[in-house]
């Protein structure tokens, strides 16, 4: 799936992903190919991206997450220091 991590000043992420890992309101969940339809809202936390060269993780501010269409777009306020 492709994955684009979005703050109004950067682009702190775009490429294929596995899966990716996210801290929403109600707890974290994973999304993984194909995965239905989906927007939710996002508190501050680390965020966990398998790729098929490996891991990385940021730890990002409050923001929103689209998945349509194996497309995951996550919109935040920025990366915490």
């Amino acid at each position: 799936m492709q994955l684009n991590i979005l703050t109004p000043e950067n682009n702190i992420f775009s490429g294929e992903a596995e899966s990716v890992q996210l801290n929403g309101m109600d707890g974290k969940f994973e999304i993984l190919n194909n995965h239905a339809p989906l927007i939710a809202s996002l508190i501050e936390g680390t965020v966990r991206i398998k790729t098929a060269s490996g891991k990385q993780e940021f730890k990002l501010k409050s923001g929103i997450v689209e998945v349509l269409k194996n497309n995951v777009s996550v919109l935040t306020e920025g990366v915490v220091e």
